[in-house]
């Protein structure tokens, strides 16, 4: 990576909507702008599902359940599957397309972003690595902490952090879960499956499969003690320096109007009106 400053935002806790919605105004913003990459941290309140761009609802996640539950749904730019923001830190990365340090390769823009997340990770004395491709298994599920991909990354085999990324008009977004706990229970309960059987099954396996940071540590952390850990590590696996970025009025604004897209079924459940084709 290039020795460069990048503007660094720490949003905090904030609602499904809002989060989707400064991601979305902050790719807009550096395409009108032309500023520097941007790197932001944030966090859920109340916890959220977000699905992925292309993804189907009915048949995969229980909507009812969720609304009891009290955790909203929200539909992310980028793809993959359905993912449960519940005690996690998340982060975002916005820079152009051609940004002399990004690849042209989606796969290897995910490599170079996930410089960053393996140097946070090993601030808080964990070692992760990337994924390596794996055949997928047979029984599809629309749960993403079930399976790692080739560009997220594991320790001891199991999936520490999911990664999505889109590029709209020049600009790319990636954005990812970074779990300090996992609630299997409350996310078994979110997500639909053929039988009682095969989601039993699912849940006894989830454990194999997937992997929290305070399951790692010696005790539990807070979302501070990560923030700290993981801003450090995108610093020195990208070799960038991090200065605040303090978002003008005009993009809150901006922030403003797209939350009240994020909030709304016409959004959100778009992906299930007939003939609808996303783009």
């Amino acid at each position: 990576m290039l020795d460069e400053t990048w503007g660094y935002m720490e949003s905090g806790v904030c609602t499904p909507a809002y989060n989707m919605a400064m991601d979305e105004a902050l790719m807009n913003w550096q395409r009108k702008t032309g500023m520097k990459p941007v790197l932001r941290f944030y966090a859920w309140a109340p916890a959220g599902i977000s699905v992925g761009f292309f993804q189907k609802l009915n048949g995969s996640i229980d909507l009812e359940r969720a609304a009891q539950l009290g955790i909203p749904l929200v539909r992310r730019q980028t793809g993959g599957k359905a993912v449960l923001h519940d005690q996690e830190l998340t982060y975002s990365v916005v820079i152009p397309e051609q940004h002399p340090s990004m690849p042209k390769s989606v796969k290897e823009a995910y490599l170079v972003i996930s410089r960053g997340l393996i140097e946070g990770y090993r601030n808080l004395g964990i070692e992760a690595q990337l994924a390596a491709e794996t055949k997928r298994s047979k029984q599809a599920s629309a749960v993403c902490f079930e399976e790692p991909s080739w560009h997220e990354l594991t320790v001891d085999g199991r999936k520490a952090a999911g990664s999505a990324q889109t590029r709209k008009q020049g600009i790319i977004l990636q954005h990812g879960s970074i779990p300090l706990e996992l609630d299997e229970n409350r996310l078994f309960e979110l997500f639909v499956y053929p039988n009682e059987a095969v989601k039993e099954k699912a849940r006894r396996a989830f454990r194999s499969r997937a992997v929290a940071i305070n399951e790692l540590m010696g005790e539990p952390i807070s979302l501070e003690v990560a923030q700290n850990a993981f801003k450090s590590g995108f610093g020195k696996g990208l070799g960038i320096r991090l200065e605040k970025f303090e978002p003008p009025a005009e993009l809150l604004e901006e922030v403003r109007m797209l939350e009240a897209k994020y909030a709304s079924e016409q959004w959100n459940h778009r992906r299930e009106e007939k003939g609808e084709l996303m783009r």
